[in-house]
């Protein structure tokens, strides 16, 4: 199975322009011919392009050089040189491309949709020949120009998932066993902390035809939003979804306290994350004792409980997701 990588830096260079021709006819009639110097071709762009077929930017961790092609240089005859080949490069759907500049980072486009594009480096314009600039007085030219520099770039290059609901909760809240349940999705599931360092996407199907993506994104710890645990990494996939699905182990001595401790983290983070629908399970019902399921059902008595194992409640659940999304 290919790594999850959600962040690279690579280098892109536009290509050169061709530099313009200095040439003069030589034709048997006229000893002294014009100028006949053609232009240098355009430089390729660097365009950036979304792509379903792509699930991460793992390509970049190893390739991190990129150039499109160099524009032709002119030639006799008032023959111009050839445009050099554009560079289109791959990414997933979901990925932000920013510049890097002097410390700084521009967001250049936010790719969400196959085949969105975005240039992200234009390529130097070809310099004229010398038939460019002949004239009424100087009939002769004996230069060209050269060819300008395509544009180098540091490109940042940042995947947000792109999913209907987001699973959020404390580390080994059931994430993953909740995902792997509900859907087809297999991520790597055991009971200690962080077992998910990737987010997973699963994709959920209920009768008549609806479905809906969830993805299982890494647990929260309190200080996240200041980087802690895996922090700004985590809450970057949630900002991209509809509704947030909040976990409680029903095991937690006080749930309520575990779940303000959440919310606390997405408000710091964002207010417009904060500010997102959502839902509220209690997990774990199989191994959980009557005085768990009554202190949840106490702090929160509008929703429900499921086992991920035993699948009890698990329709009902997912029928309320449905209910958030489409409301």
């Amino acid at each position: 199975m290919r790594r999850f990588v959600d962040e690279a830096k690579i280098h892109i260079q536009a290509g050169d322009g061709g530099r313009g021709c200095v040439a003069f006819r030589r034709e048997k009639s006229v000893p002294r011919g014009g100028p006949s110097g053609g232009n240098g071709g355009r430089g390729g762009d660097v365009w950036f392009v979304a792509r379903a077929s792509m699930r991460t930017l793992i390509d970049y961790r190893y390739r991190q050089h990129f150039s499109a092609g160099k524009g032709r240089h002119g030639e006799g005859n008032n023959r111009d040189g050839a445009d050099g080949d554009d560079l289109f490069i791959p990414v997933p759907p979901g990925t932000v491309v920013s510049e890097v500049r002097d410390g700084k980072t521009e967001v250049l486009a936010d790719l969400v949709r196959e085949g969105q594009t975005v240039r992200a480096a234009r390529g130097g314009r070809g310099g004229k020949g010398n038939a460019f600039f002949a004239t009424s007085t100087r009939q002769a030219p004996k230069f060209a120009q050269p060819g300008e520099k395509g544009e180098t770039k540091v490109i940042l290059l940042q995947l947000k998932l792109i999913a209907d609901a987001g699973l959020v909760g404390y580390p080994n809240s059931g994430k993953s066993t909740f995902l792997a349940a509900v859907s087809r999705a297999r991520p790597r599931i055991a009971a200690y902390p962080f077992t998910t360092i990737d987010p997973n996407l699963g994709l959920v199907r209920l009768s008549g035809g609806r479905t809906f993506v969830l993805a299982d994104i890494p647990g929260l710890i309190e200080g996240a939003s200041q980087g802690r645990g895996l922090g700004h990494r985590f809450l970057k996939h949630v900002e991209r979804t509809r509704l947030l699905v909040h976990l409680i182990d029903l095991s937690e001595p006080d749930p309520a306290t575990r779940y303000r401790a959440i919310r606390e983290e997405l408000a710091l983070f964002s207010g417009e994350l904060a500010a997102k629908p959502e839902v509220v399970i209690g997990t774990k019902a199989d191994i959980a004792d009557d005085e768990a399921m009554s202190r949840f059902r106490t702090q929160f008595p509008q929703s429900p409980v499921v086992s991920a194992v035993t699948g009890r409640g698990l329709r009902a659940a997912l029928n309320l997701i449905w209910d958030k999304l489409e409301g």
